[in-house]
């Protein structure tokens, strides 16, 4: 499989890079810098994510967008730059994959409270969780793309173990047998993969857990 990775020199994305490359796929890392540090057996394409053209995805059957925007003035291009990805994919066979936010979970079965509503979630990250949804939310809109979008559990640990073993679930916050929301990134990348594998979740939000 060819697959293309946006900010593939991003935490999330190198550890995705590292994952799809160890399972023998053709892997591609979308770069904005040329001096970015990319998996060396990975092929590289660099380019900002704004100047992407269909020409550049075409040959791709998966891109999984890994972009990252973490300071007030850039945080709306979570929604800018999924818009650029869904217009030029719009009616075409290629699959995105979107590494997303946990913000947007809902925390109760009828899915009315989001977990960046509830008086628990950190101030300081509820612009970048807010930005994030309003960019799920266009997705869910775009019935012309083939979209998937991964949401990590509550904890999103870099530097967690890779266990292989995880629980996928909807809409929801998952938590694991013993009460806990926690995911790493490596276990992450592990699902993010075997989603561009099997293809279960086309059009669809989903979210997993470390058990």
């Amino acid at each position: 499989m060819k697959i293309a990775v946006i900010g593939a020199n991003g935490k999330s994305g190198s550890l995705i890079v590292k994952e799809a490359l160890s399972r023998g796929h053709d892997v591609t890392a979308i770069v904005r810098k040329a001096d970015a540090k990319v998996d060396p057996k990975a092929n590289v394409l660099v380019k900002d994510l704004f100047q992407l053209t269909y020409d550049d995805l075409k040959p791709f059957d998966v891109i999984i967008d890994a972009f990252a925007a973490w300071t007030p003035e850039t945080l709306p291009q979570h929604q800018t730059s999924l818009k650029h990805l869904t217009d030029i994919l719009s009616g075409k066979p290629n699959r995105l994959l979107v590494v997303g936010g946990a913000g947007s979970l809902y925390v109760n079965p009828e899915q009315t409270v989001r977990l960046v509503d509830t008086p628990q979630f950190p101030d300081e990250f509820k612009p970048l969780a807010n930005n994030m949804a309003k960019g799920l939310d266009q997705l869910k809109k775009c019935n012309d793309v083939q979209w998937t979008y991964l949401s990590p559990a509550i904890e999103f640990i870099a530097d967690g173990p890779r266990t292989g073993h995880y629980t996928s679930g909807g809409e929801q916050v998952l938590f694991n047998s013993n009460g806990k929301s926690h995911v790493s990134y490596s276990d992450y990348a592990i699902a993010m993969i075997d989603e561009a594998e099997h293809a279960k979740h086309i059009k669809q939000r989903f979210t997993i857990v470390t058990e």
